[in-house]
């Protein structure tokens, strides 16, 4: 079995910096974050802030002439997956195992076609609750990182990870069906985003509020249909699965697509609704939640521009 001695990661958002933070202390010199030099000075200025810990990581610039690393993570937005699949050209080699932490259903496939990689796992992270504001990152679970690969050649690819992750304290799950697992974590952050970011409301709202969970459920009960269409078969089940876990994030925490919204950044609303809205029209399954998610959270966005 091969072992991942070298990590470079690029997405320093609060998903990077919570799983970067394990990484860092298990692996200290073999772990590099690779972003430009102007964020470099403004990092190595102050650190980053987790969970009251500064931490100074090890940073290199795309440009960096190196070894391919053993593992590259891609914990970035799905916006900026196309210049982060540039960035990490030096860092990817024929062997080097790629993990991307990307919401949505698609990263994987765009980082096949730029990098022919045959080593890409799929993979997310569940039940994090990390939040971030400016260069301060505050979790109070750090969920886990589930993964798998498609066929048998993807086994010892499998076992290497987990051995890097039990060697460095990053809880994880292995998936038998990956792409039922994917989809799974795309219906919840179609439901649970997408309600946050238009109601502006943390997890505590949904926890005991009863109007809007029924909203969230509304909205992955689409995806439910879609998947049925596209051969993976999620049921009203699945969907009830989120309730326990949603009663245990911090009642504080706030989605990723909540955190955009406040920071006014772009948010992802066209890898979730948008993506839901494609498939609606490629299956011919009405998505009226998506449809009214999409407009709304567009509309949020450009009265920021105002």
């Amino acid at each position: 079995m091969k072992t991942i001695k070298s990590v470079s990661l690029i997405g320093l958002g609060a998903i990077g910096a919570a799983y970067g933070s394990k990484l860092h202390d298990g692996l200290l010199d073999s772990f590099q974050i690779v972003v430009n030099e102007e964020r470099i000075d403004r990092y190595q200025t102050s650190g980053i802030n987790i969970n009251e810990q500064v931490y100074h990581f090890h940073y290199i610039t795309p440009e960096t002439k190196t070894e391919p690393a053993d593992l590259v993570i891609f914990a970035v937005k799905n916006a900026d997956l196309p210049q982060a699949i540039r960035d990490m050209n030096n860092q990817i080699g024929p062997d080097t195992i790629i993990l991307s932490l990307l919401n949505g259903i698609s990263s994987e496939d765009e980082i096949y076609k730029a990098c022919k990689n045959e080593h890409i796992l799929y993979s997310m992270s569940v039940e994090i609750d990390a939040l971030r504001v400016n260069r301060d990152i505050r979790f109070t679970t750090i969920g886990r990182i589930c993964y798998g690969g498609k066929g048998s050649s993807a086994t010892n690819d499998i076992l290497a990870v987990r051995d890097l992750f039990e060697r460095v304290g990053i809880p994880y799950e292995i998936s038998e069906n990956i792409a039922y697992t994917m989809w799974w974590k795309f219906m919840i952050n179609v439901g649970i985003n997408q309600t946050s970011a238009v109601l502006k409301a943390p997890y505590g709202v949904f926890q005991k509020l009863p109007l809007a969970y029924e909203w969230v459920e509304e909205a992955m009960r689409e995806v439910v249909t879609l998947s049925e269409k596209a051969g993976v078969f999620l049921t009203e089940e699945d969907v009830k699965k989120f309730w326990p876990i949603l009663n245990h994030l911090s009642p504080e925490g706030k989605t990723s697509m909540l955190q955009d919204i406040e920071a006014g950044r772009k948010t992802e609303v066209d890898y979730f609704a948008g993506k839901v809205c494609e498939l609606g029209k490629k299956y011919q399954v009405p998505t009226p939640v998506n449809d009214q998610l999409y407009r709304m959270i567009h509309i949020i966005e450009e009265m920021a521009n105002l």
